[in-house]
């Protein structure tokens, strides 16, 4: 049994191996949701999808992971976090299989709709295993950032791992590879997972999952939906109207429910909530690097998947010196609002260098500083903030305080994907100077980076004016948590 108020050398020393399995399985989820974008024309041209089905392997994976994510966090309260970890991993790869396997679109679908069906209740699940099992603050803090650089990493790898296997392989293996890798964590989180037993006497809350559920479906599906169907149809508003409507509900119902799916003393922690929301907002500011640049690198400059993925290793390599050496140093001198304020300066000012490309410049002058910029801030940031949306939850909310942490990354990835990728070809219709489509679409990509660092602008101002955080505390005086059991 292992104390949280033991002394470091008391403590258990595989807790660094769970973080492995831990961020194996946050791999798992970030490469499957970023690997699938360089599959899709050759699993459309293998299946037969036209067109405008194509682009619901995507949504139907984004549209149940988001949707589902409130009551995927409280199952893991609800059951026990490492039993919900391992059946999440474990369906995550039966879902795959499927997927890979698929020989028409409905098989397709369906495996996609089941991976994001396991994502929902294996993300959250994630981040408070890490709360659990970290309960010394500075431990804490490099076992988020490190969690940070694994997101990061997965999506900036993603493409270039995509590029490999689509060529080299077949479509099917970006499906088939999460596979082995799901297995292998689940088998090792068994051993090595610390084992919370699941809350005594909890219910679920049934009209709060309904009604939760409902209102962030229909808010996803709505900017999933927005660039095909557009802003103003009825389709949309209707959409919009009963997201507005079901979460007001929701909001209503879980102040007088009993055993509420999202007890909203979550969200009465000023820093708690502002943490919330500066992931939305980062994130929303994040997409305009991943998808502009991408969409620029491929579509102006010709660059190939591969070489488009090796265009981001220098930003990603950023991310993972400063997560892992940086910040370890800077949180025993700052605070954690200080650092993630830096970090996303640091981005905010790399995004705006974006604004500036052109299409005769090169990949040294035109992209690499932004990129390094924004490698150095993520880096700095995203681990931080994403600690700060947990800490302090008690044992019994965290699966909830995580599943609004990853609510607020896919809502602001919906959002971001939407809303930039709409200014970005409006920009490039509304074009009237020389140098014709290529001109025109660049154009485009510097209006959206515009506003992608108008979020992240958001973002900074939301740390400034609510995150309150003391200096972080002497590595002899740990934060006090519960006593928890680890596994043999």
């Amino acid at each position: 049994m292992a104390s949280p108020h033991a002394p470091a050398a008391e403590r258990d020393p595989r807790r660094w191996w769970a973080l492995a399995v831990i961020a194996g399985a946050q791999l798992v989820l970030m490469l499957d949701a970023v690997i699938v974008n360089i599959a899709l024309p050759s699993a459309q041209a293998e299946l037969g999808l036209s067109d405008g089905d194509r682009q619901w392997v995507v949504t139907s994976y984004t549209l149940t992971f988001g949707g589902l994510l409130l009551l995927g966090g409280r199952l893991g309260d609800l059951l026990g976090r490492k039993r919900t970890f391992v059946a999440g991993l474990l369906g995550f790869a039966a879902a795959s299989a499927l997927a890979g396997a698929a020989t028409n679109a409905a098989m397709l679908l369906t495996g996609r709709v089941l991976q994001g069906v396991f994502a929902s209740v294996l993300a959250p699940t994630i981040m408070s295993l890490i709360v659990v099992t970290f309960t010394d603050p500075r431990e804490r803090g490099r076992a988020f950032g490190l969690y940070g650089v694994v997101g990061a990493a997965g999506g900036a790898f993603g493409l270039l791992i995509g590029g490999v296997i689509t060529e080299f392989l077949d479509w099917r293996w970006t499906m088939y590879v999460n596979v082995p890798v799901a297995i292998a964590a689940a088998v090792a989180g068994g051993r090595l997972l610390v084992n919370v037993p699941a809350a005594r006497r909890a219910r679920l809350d049934v009209p709060g999952t309904v009604l939760g559920t409902l209102g962030i479906t229909a808010l996803v599906f709505a900017f999933g939906r927005a660039e095909a169907e557009g802003w103003g149809s009825p389709e949309i508003i209707g959409l919009l109207v009963t997201s507005v409507v079901s979460l007001l509900a929701f909001v209503g119902w879980q102040t007088r429910a009993k055993a509420p799916l999202v007890p909203l003393r979550i969200l009465a922690d000023r820093t708690r909530a502002g943490a919330l929301l500066t992931i939305l907002l980062m994130v929303c500011g994040n997409y305009g690097m991943f998808l502009m640049t991408t969409y620029f690198m491929q579509g102006v400059k010709d660059y190939s998947p591969l070489e488009t993925g090796f265009g981001y290793l220098p930003m990603t390599g950023m991310m993972v010196l400063v997560s892992t050496v940086v910040v370890g140093r800077l949180g025993g001198r700052f605070s954690a609002a200080r650092v993630i304020a830096a970090g996303l300066t640091s981005t905010t000012i790399g995004m705006l260098l974006l604004t500036r490309i052109d299409v005769d410049g090169s990949f040294a002058t035109e992209l690499l500083g932004p990129m390094l910029l924004f490698g150095l801030g993520m880096g700095m940031a995203f681990g931080k903030v994403i600690g700060l949306a947990t800490l302090g939850a008690r044992p019994e909310d965290t699966g909830a305080a995580s599943a609004l942490t990853n609510v607020g990354q896919q809502i602001g990835g919906s959002i971001g994907a939407a809303l930039l990728n709409t200014i970005a070809i409006s920009a490039a219709a509304a074009y009237t100077g020389s140098g014709g489509p290529d001109a025109a679409a660049t154009h485009g990509f510097g209006v959206a980076f515009g506003w992608s660092a108008g979020f992240l602008f958001l973002a900074l101002l939301t740390v400034l004016l609510l995150i309150r955080t003391p200096r972080a505390p002497k590595p002899d005086v740990p934060e006090p948590q519960r006593e928890v059991t680890v596994a043999a």
